[in-house]
């Protein structure tokens, strides 16, 4: 049997609540009737929404799919400045939960018609009295499209109440304007063959309704000042976000790590005669030089007699003032470290002195990122896997070994993928599995 309808229908209810979140923006989204969370997990996706929340009668349901709402790898690989943070609760519409209040969109998609039409009053109060939300979008079956469905018999779920004409859905609607300040537009998916489209309509019929301007989500009902709790929370998780410190150091490291790499490979290709003489990179510290990415010869010497101490010179010095060869390379193998205050040569490998004004410069990511080089400097100060100079100024990268070494592991930097008569949206109506 060929689909009625391509995309199915189902798929174009969601990419109508998408369609509206695009052009919208709403911060805090509630899906009424979550179900499986399937339009939930096509939610997520925008960033600009900063808490997505989902309620559905059937916690079974909810709990078999909720974990598929975790964050994929590529929200902890980059995260943003943008915050989400994704509820899922098992409850009745027609309950009262002062958490599910001041939403800027509520979306309720094929779930009105599995209620009685005294729990429908119910729910016209609690969404549109209690929560008092910016919009809300409702859909659900138009019975006159019915005669088009092949093979239907009935309604179109076992478990529908009612399935109403256009007239009575509008009806409906207009009511719940007047009582509760709101406005309304009609529409709908799943279009009709060709000429048939004004006489039957569309196959699911949408209101979307839009708060009066001059209303306060504060409602004007008395009694809904009280605080109640009859939801029960299933499911919550926080999305990495760089506003938070702990997720922002992490990155900001990493981001270190990886051009401070790459800003002494460079230096190192130019120290075996790819060098572009027209600026220096980085001088190794060896010896106890330093040498900076970009700051005069003068200033680069002067830096290096204060490092650490006026008597460790610099390799390249040492030549210019007669210093043999085979002395000045028994001085590269020294790696002079400060430790209390006292200099002590080890034989360790060679480093790359990488001065943070030179990340700054160089890394837009690093300098976004951080703000300031104080920020900067105190975040590398607090990260274990990062080797500072002993004045705070510059990171230490080892010469040798640097091709066998990712430093690009976000992995290593703390990185890891994580991992009753229903209410239920969505459920599938019985002829829609060939829709």
């Amino acid at each position: 049997m060929e689909p009625l309808f391509s995309p199915p229908l189902h798929m174009q209810r969601h990419q109508f609540v998408i369609d509206f979140v695009k052009r919208n923006k709403p911060r805090k989204v509630a899906d009424l009737g979550c179900s499986e969370c399937s339009l939930l997990k096509k939610l997520r996706f925008h960033r600009e929404i900063e808490l997505l929340v989902g309620v559905d009668i059937n916690g079974a349901k909810v709990k078999r799919k909720m974990h598929g709402l975790a964050p994929i790898s590529a929200y902890y690989l980059q995260p943003t400045y943008d915050q989400l943070r994704i509820e899922l609760y098992q409850g009745s519409v027609t309950q009262k939960d002062v958490r599910l209040r001041g939403f800027d969109l509520v979306t309720s998609i094929e779930l009105i018609e599995h209620l009685t039409l005294a729990d429908v009053e119910r729910f016209s109060e609690v969404v549109f009295g209690h929560m008092t939300p910016v919009a809300v979008i409702v859909s659900t079956p138009n019975s006159e499209f019915n005669p088009l469905l092949p093979g239907l018999v009935g309604f179109r779920h076992s478990d529908h109440k009612f399935e109403w004409t256009r007239a009575e859905f509008k009806s409906w609607a207009l009511k719940v304007c007047l009582e509760y300040g709101y406005e309304v537009e009609f529409t709908g998916v799943g279009q009709a063959p060709p000429g048939q489209q004004d006489r039957v309509g569309f196959c699911s019929q949408i209101g979307v309704f839009h708060r009066l301007k001059g209303r306060d989500f504060c409602n004007m009902f008395g009694d809904d000042a009280e605080d109640v709790f009859s939801y029960t929370l299933l499911y919550s998780i926080n999305y990495p976000s760089l506003r938070d410190n702990n997720i922002l150091g992490r990155v900001l490291v990493s981001e270190v790590l990886h051009w401070a790499e790459k800003l002494k490979t460079r230096w190192i290709e130019e120290k075996t005669g790819k060098r572009d003489d027209s600026y220096t990179l980085c001088q190794t510290v060896g010896g106890g030089g330093e040498e900076c990415l970009g700051v005069p010869e003068q200033r680069m010497e002067e830096k290096q007699t204060a490092a650490c101490g006026a008597e460790l010179k610099n390799p390249a010095e040492q030549r210019g003032r007669g210093v043999p060869e085979d002395q000045d390379s028994e001085d590269e193998e020294l790696f002079w470290m400060c430790v209390q205050g006292q200099q002590e040569p080890c034989r360790l490998h060679r480093c790359v002195s990488v001065p943070l004004a030179v990340l700054w410069s160089r890394c837009p990511k690093v300098r976004a990122l951080s703000g300031n080089l104080s920020i900067l400097r105190h975040f590398l100060m607090e990260a274990p896997e990062v080797k500072l100079s002993q004045d705070g100024s510059a990171v230490l990268v080892p010469e040798q070994d640097f091709e066998d070494k990712d430093h690009n592991d976000l992995e290593d930097s703390g990185y890891a993928e994580a991992s009753q008569c229903s209410h239920s949206a969505e459920q599938e109506e019985d002829w829609e599995a060939n829709v």
